[in-house]
């Protein structure tokens, strides 16, 4: 790992370059046929471009790996990568307040990186410890900070102004980009940015092959799971889904305490019916 100065400010640097040219290039490309999107000229530029690069070399690139590469190896690598997010991750779950989130990250992290043999193998998923992926961008949606216009940057993707502006920040909390040595650094930056879009090669063809405006689709879906990561929707359906499931425990505790069978079971908040259980009746139930 390189000192925190020497490996930080050029990065910053960049990423500071990279949302200053961002505004200046938008500032004559403003329009408004949707308060959502008012660059989408300029977007639909680069969503050109980022569709001609992923067609010339990412997408060849992720196939040969995933056609070659074993299936074994293809955890490691995506596990060893998502290892490293954890500890960020942790650090932004308590910059919102959410210590419970933060230490499980953290806990994540150091059981991955020992017990998993510096991450290749996740040993804290099975044991219960769920994967948060938070971000310096979510951390400033916490506290009210607004996502501003839809934003396509090139080679990195869909983004806003606001998760743009907190590259440098994102970038700097990335242990990997820590990594002294350059050659070591970049081949894992091309590594993870393969196996990333190999995880992806199937919903990415059936996208291709449906006839959709891919630009349209990509930015709606992209805004909607992002304000969904800012605003916790996933785990409010997560601990709906836990309240069910105890609900469900505590009546067939009951049913088999009494012999009875008490009608249908709770509904789920997402309002999905269940089978209707036998009716009420007064006969032991059967030993």
């Amino acid at each position: 790992m390189t000192n925190r100065n020497d490996s930080a400010s050029p990065r910053t640097r960049t990423g500071l370059a990279l949302t200053l040219g961002a505004a200046v290039l938008l500032s004559g490309c403003a329009t408004t046929a949707n308060p959502k999107d008012p660059f989408e000229k300029f977007n639909r530029a680069m969503f050109s471009f980022n569709d001609t690069v992923d067609r010339v070399a990412l997408k060849p690139a992720a196939t040969a790996y995933k056609n070659v590469t074993p299936t074994f190896v293809q955890t490691g690598v995506n596990n060893f990568f998502g290892n490293l997010t954890d500890l960020w991750s942790s650090l932004n779950n308590f910059a919102q307040l959410k210590g419970q989130d933060g230490l499980n990250d953290f806990m994540r992290f150091a059981v991955n990186s020992t017990l998993g043999l510096a991450g290749v193998l996740d040993i804290a998923t099975p044991a219960g410890m769920r994967k948060h992926n938070e971000d310096f961008g979510q951390t400033l949606g916490y506290w009210g900070v607004p996502s501003g216009p839809y934003l396509m940057l090139p080679l990195l993707g869909p983004s806003t102004i606001r998760d743009t502006a907190t590259l440098p920040a994102d970038w700097w909390g990335d242990a990997w980009t820590h990594v002294n040595d350059v050659p070591w650094r970049t081949s894992g930056i091309v590594l993870r940015a393969v196996d990333q879009r190999a995880s992806v090669l199937d919903a990415s063809n059936l996208l291709e092959d449906a006839a959709l405006d891919r630009y349209e689709f990509i930015r709606d879906g992209y805004m909607q799971r992002r304000n969904s990561k800012v605003l916790d929707t996933d785990k409010a359906q997560e601990r709906a889904d836990k309240v069910h499931e105890k609900l469900e425990k505590v009546q067939e505790k009951v049913e088999s305490k009494l012999g009875v069978k008490l009608g249908p079971k709770p509904v789920p908040e997402d309002g999905a019916e269940e089978p209707a259980a036998a009716p009420v009746s007064s006969e032991p139930a059967s030993k």
